[in-house]
């Protein structure tokens, strides 16, 4: 019989390299058997985007009513009417199929799924080695006015906040390293004895 998965969260400030880091997981590992969760949002498709591919479509009203009754285990609401979430049956289905399914949220988001799932999921801080540096990459990006910036800094600032919340922190300052020290603390995770 197939084992049910596990949770593994990711939250990081942008520019840390936390999405690097996963898709190298994800493409590079299929025998972690990971899968992204895939969250609701009320935005509309854009491009090819499918229901129950890339997003659950939800209208805004819908997305309330569902909150009402307690179905998502994190969400926000980004703008107006503009609202981004991980609804619990998903999550449950995923995992119940054998996937261990990978989280990328904020730090709070993270942190309520993490309350939710306990001993189940394992949380993962991937941070920055320093603001200096992480002003510097997106600097680098040339993706960002400097308005831009010094928010995600700020932002960044804000979120390296809740870093002792997470089960384990990983600094990226090497990427080789970062994805090797990730790994092994999946693989320590994933394949540990259940302790009962």
């Amino acid at each position: 019989m197939e084992k049910n998965g596990k949770c593994i969260i990711f939250s990081a400030p942008s520019g840390s390299g936390k999405s690097t880091i996963v898709q190298w997981l994800m493409t590079e590992h299929p025998e972690l058997k990971l899968a992204f969760s895939i969250s609701a949002t009320s935005r509309p498709p854009r491009g090819t985007e499918q229901h129950g591919v890339e997003y659950f479509f939800l209208s805004p009203e819908e997305f309330r009513s569902r909150i009402a009754r307690n179905e998502f285990l994190e969400y926000e609401e980004v703008y107006q009417d503009r609202f981004y979430g991980t609804l619990k049956e998903q999550v449950e289905n995923q995992l119940m199929s054998g996937q261990n399914v990978v989280f990328d949220v904020d730090v709070k988001g993270g942190c309520n799924i993490k309350s939710y799932y306990g001993q189940r999921a394992l949380s993962v801080f991937i941070q920055p080695p320093s603001v200096e540096e992480l002003r510097r990459r997106l600097l680098n990006r040339g993706t960002d006015s400097m308005e831009q910036i010094e928010q995600r800094v700020d932002k960044a600032e804000y979120e390296m906040s809740f870093a002792p919340q997470f089960d384990s922190i990983v600094t990226n300052d090497n990427l080789d390293l970062a994805k090797e020290q990730t790994l092994d603390l999946l693989r320590k995770f994933l394949y540990a004895e259940e302790q009962e």
